[in-house]
């Protein structure tokens, strides 16, 4: 086989049939090969060969370019492994809606799955409430004639409405949901574009100012809950989640599992916060859960996020605080006590150590050594 000579096979959708492409370079060899294909034709709008997708076509271009062409199918054949998720989906919000009469329902397909590919369920109402909206703005075509102008003109309309970029990514991902895992087309809208991310610093807090909310907590528990963001750096999320077995006193270390990226990770516990997480377990008695709703359900997210805004209004903040701004501020703080970067990326369970270098945008050391012209 020839270095780099290769075909790479792609999804297509032509007036209703799924058809295999086959994108290559200008090469005499593989376009020979190419018109050996069965009812091969050449569309101009992709830019590349295309056949009828079957089973036994498939067989027939791996056995012609076998030995001679390379075959990439990292754009064709879905390898994206299950999500090692625990938390069962819970669509009840779904069947309780009141809609109207000819609102087109998300199909029963995505929502099996959904469930089969286990995402978690903030994604999953995500995804429905994004995908409903789509469907219901074509909702004289059928799904399966969608095609990627139409999907752009979507796109341009949540644009034109001031839609966050956010709001845009889930509508692009619930799309692609359907039409790449549901309908089995991995990559079908590959041309798609996004909209670049904005590259927006962390909102941090002093140190001075994250006491001062821990200091205006209404009650021991509420005390322990900002503690244990703060200190630990760990996401809203993953602290719902924390189970009694994952604080690990004798080694001073907290697991968190099952993380973003479906990763176990450990971060640090504090001394000071160990006493009071003792003193709180003796007063609450939780059975499971560190934090505990009722009937020894989990704490809420949204409950956590209250406590927290409300404990720093309290103590005279004249932002909105959130728990991800103690997770940033976590994270800042340790740079500047010279805490290196890497441990600190193992800390947030970040994958990238780019994600972490953001940190060194807002931590006063980047900026203390600097001397203001004003001053000199």
């Amino acid at each position: 086989m020839e270095k780099g000579r290769s075909v790479t096979l792609k999804h297509l959708l032509i007036k209703g049939k799924r058809y295999v492409g086959l994108q290559f370079n200008t090469d005499k060899i593989i376009q020979a090969l190419v018109k050996g294909l069965p009812d091969v034709k050449w569309s101009t709008e992709f830019n590349m060969a295309y056949i009828l997708n079957s089973k036994a076509n498939l067989n027939e271009i791996f056995e012609i370019f076998s030995g001679v062409v390379w075959v990439n199918c990292n754009y064709f054949f879905d390898k994206k492994p299950l999500n090692n998720n625990n938390e069962p989906i819970d669509i009840t919000w779904y069947r309780k809606r009141s809609l109207p009469e000819n609102f087109r329902h998300c199909p029963t397909p995505y929502l099996d799955r959904l469930q089969l590919k286990k995402y978690a369920n903030n994604t999953v109402k995500s995804y429905i409430l994004a995908f409903e909206t789509f469907i219901n703005y074509y909702n004289t075509k059928e799904l399966i004639q969608i095609n990627e102008n139409d999907v752009r003109e979507y796109i341009l309309t949540l644009i034109q409405e001031n839609k966050s970029d956010s709001y845009i990514n889930i509508a692009i991902n619930s799309i692609k949901f359907y039409y790449e895992s549901v309908l089995g087309m991995p990559n079908r809208f590959y041309q798609i574009e996004r909209p670049r991310k904005e590259k927006k610093l962390p909102k941090v807090l002093s140190k001075e100012d994250v006491l001062q909310i821990i200091a205006h907590t209404n009650n021991l528990k509420h005390k322990c809950i900002v503690s244990l963001l703060y200190s630990s750096g760990m996401r809203r999320n993953e602290f719902v989640n924390l189970k009694i077995t994952d604080i690990h006193s004798k080694r001073m270390l907290i697991l968190i599992e099952a993380a973003k990226g479906k990763k176990d990770r450990y971060t640090i516990l504090s001394h000071t916060l160990l006493k009071d997480l003792r003193d709180y377990y003796k007063q609450w008695k939780p059975k499971k859960y560190i934090v505990e709703g009722a009937y020894g359900q989990q704490y809420s997210g949204q409950s956590i996020g209250r406590i927290v805004t409300n404990a720093a209004k309290k103590a005279g903040i004249q932002i909105t605080v959130t728990p991800h701004m103690l997770r940033h501020s976590f994270a800042t703080h340790l740079l500047e006590d010279g805490v290196d970067l890497r441990q600190i990326q193992v800390l947030l369970g970040h994958s990238s150590s780019k994600t972490t270098e953001i940190y060194t945008h807002v931590a006063m050391t980047t900026f203390k050594k600097i001397k203001n012209p004003l001053d000199l």
